[in-house]
Order: C-alpha cells, then structure tokens, then sequence
C-alpha cells in the first residue's frame, strides 16, 4: 500500500475521531447514529494510523506530499 494522505488529513481525521468518541461515551450522540459515527470514528482512527484512504484509491487522489511519499 502506497501511503496517500499527507499530515494535515490525518491530523484532521483523528480529531474528528476524537471528538466523535467523547459525544459518544458522553451519551451526547446516542442510539444508531451514535454506534455508526462510533465506527466511522474507528475507520478515521485506522486509515490515520496506516496513512491509507482506500477512498482516494479510485480516484487518484493523494493528500501527501511528495517528500512524504514511500
């Protein structure tokens, strides 16, 4: 797997996760919606983690620069 996200995307990501697991464990996001945006959150965790968005794949898009690459 080619890395394909740059710092900024992944710094943005976790934040987002973050913020999603503390609504959650608050009980402020509840029910359905909060168990999906519980497992986005885990996605967003996961794609930061390995710097890899199978999303961008498809489309060519890369959020890395070029010194990043590996």
């Amino acid at each position: 797997m080619k890395k394909n996200m740059g710092s900024a995307d992944r710094v943005i990501r976790l934040i987002i996760a973050a913020i999603v697991g503390v609504l959650y464990f608050k009980e402020i996001i509840t029910g359905t919606l909060g168990v999906i945006l519980l497992i986005l959150a885990g996605i967003f965790v996961l794609t930061s983690l390995i710097s890899f968005c199978p999303l961008y794949a498809p489309f060519g898009l890369k959020t890395c620069s070029i010194t990043d690459k590996k």
